[in-house]
């Protein structure tokens, strides 16, 4: 309600059917007849059952134009609870209002206040749980930092106190030329026998040299001791620098949990399914890790990520990528996961340093008959930029993917983690499916349609522009064949180096 709108009602209305010189506070105003009246020239309202059936009377109010609907000129009363606001008889029968939950002034009036009664009560419980609540996640919180800025300032205590203690010994152990030096030199000026000090003036000599060699602010005199030393505060320090970071990440967690949420390891259940393999592709025992050799042939895999659990309405999994090759995260239907061009497909892409956005969409069609699933689709791809300072810029490419999929909200999520506590939200896909049987994948490399047992030639280009082509263990150039062992004509390797590496983990 307004500032002007309070100070009228606060206003005194008088009787529009009074005299001037003797009108009296109205005790109704007519809504229909847009008058206010007392209580003597009320009586007409009240008796009259015509009149009081059909003109409703509120409490005293200005008449300002505002008990007539603007666009048909009729009374107001009917109150929209939709819309939350009032309407006339046109407006609930033929316009917006006539599928609204339409009520009458009085019926919506008592409705209303039940209703502010129950959320009056509801934020006064509210209210007692969180005062309690809040004094239980101060104590919470300071006991987190507590903990954590505990275990930083006894980190760095003990790393100076080591420190310390070791080159205090070593200083100490040279104070002791110094003093040789120092006692040296009082013997031989005591001495009063001309011969007796040429004869000590040597070694006075030689712990003279010694004492002006001696450099206090030098470490640890060199040795196995100095490199243990060196190689404990070494690992102590990178303890303090974890307890450091860890403090750091609580308090940007405190601050801003939106975007410094602490990253938490996927469920251990969750395990790589590989569709596609390469023959340069390999799993790690646990399921969890792809590698990848370079001399097998080129990089490509399709894998889905399965649990053994049920799958709930949230799902979450965080996967390192490799930056040395193209990927692709998100979901799609296990009948489409070894062709992806061919099926319902939601995810996240990325080529080169170019992130972008694949999602399905459905063709129109007339047919009701026909499930969505089944209607004719296509996978659209769309660039990912975020606004710069003069234009739109390329998002960063990330090298560890937090991905959300809330099945209740048909929504799938894709975040950047960067270290431990960093979070920023990369994309969010609502998709039109929303089905269980959409399963996780990854897409990694190059996407190559599998043809039974066989896979295509695949080619290896020296960096001097010579391309060979492999097949099976071997490469050949136009008539010639070479084992991986052979070297270019520019001296390299055929094939690169035999290395495998690791391209993608769940974490």
């Amino acid at each position: 309600m307004s500032d002007n709108l309070q100070k009228d009602l606060q206003q005194v209305v008088l009787c529009d059917m009074c005299i001037d010189e003797d009108r009296k506070p109205a005790r109704k105003t007519c809504m229909k007849c847009e008058i206010s009246m007392c209580i003597q020239h009320l009586q007409a309202h009240l008796t009259t059952p015509v009149l009081l059936q059909t003109h409703p009377l509120t409490e005293p109010m200005p008449i300002c134009g505002t008990t007539k609907c603007p666009q048909h000129g009729k009374l107001l009363e009917y109150y929209c609870l939709d819309d939350m606001t009032c309407v006339c008889v046109s407006c609930a029968i033929e316009d917006q209002h006539r599928l609204h939950n339409m009520k009458t002034f009085a019926t919506a009036h008592k409705e209303l206040m039940e209703k502010l009664g129950a959320e009056q009560q509801a934020l006064k419980v509210k209210t007692d749980d969180e005062n309690v609540s809040l004094e239980k996640w101060e104590i919470s919180e300071r006991e987190k930092l507590g903990c954590s800025s505990v275990r930083l300032i006894e980190a760095v205590t003990n790393l100076r106190d080591v420190a310390l203690t070791s080159v205090q010994s070593s200083v100490s152990a040279r104070m002791v030329s110094i003093k040789t030096s120092k006692n040296s030199i009082q013997a031989a000026q005591k001495e009063k026998d001309t011969f007796r000090f040429l004869q000590m003036y040597s070694q006075v000599h030689q712990d003279v040299e010694k004492a002006k060699a001696t450099d206090l602010r030098k470490g640890l005199e060199p040795g196995s001791d100095r490199d243990k030393l060196t190689e404990e505060i070494r690992q102590d320090g990178e303890k303090l620098l974890d307890h450091a970071y860890q403090f750091w990440g609580s308090l940007l967690t405190l601050v801003d949990p939106e975007n410094h949420q602490m990253l938490i390891a996927t469920d251990s259940d969750m395990i790589f399914d590989p569709q596609i393999f390469a023959p340069g592709m390999s799993l790690s025992e646990d399921k969890r890790r792809v590698f990848y050799n370079s001399w097998m042939g080129q990089c490509s895999a399709t894998l889905l990520i399965c649990s053994i659990k049920s799958v709930t309405n949230f799902e979450r999994w965080v996967i390192n990528l490799s930056e040395d090759y193209d990927w692709t995260i998100g979901l799609c239907d296990k009948e489409s996961a070894k062709n992806l061009k061919n099926g319902n497909v939601y995810g996240l892409c990325c080529k080169g340093d170019q992130l972008s956005v694949l999602t399905t969409e459905y063709d129109d069609c007339s047919d009701t008959s026909i499930p969505q699933k089944k209607k004719p689709c296509r996978i659209s791809s769309k660039t990912i930029t975020c606004r710069g300072d003069n234009e739109d810029e390329d998002i960063p490419r990330p090298e560890t993917v937090e991905v959300l999929w809330n099945l209740a909200a048909s929504s799938l999520s894709f975040f950047s983690r960067n270290g431990q506590h960093q979070k920023e939200e990369i994309l969010t896909i609502k998709m039109s499916l929303n089905k269980s049987d959409m399963v996780a994948f990854v897409q990694l490399g190059k996407e190559i349609v599998q043809n039974g047992s066989y896979w295509p030639h695949q080619q290896w280009q020296c960096s001097c522009g010579q391309v060979y082509n492999r097949n099976n263990y071997e490469y050949n150039s136009g008539m010639c064949h070479f084992s991986h062992q052979n070297k270019c004509s520019c001296g390299a390797i055929i094939g690169e180096a035999c290395i495998t590496k690791l391209i993608c983990e769940l974490v």
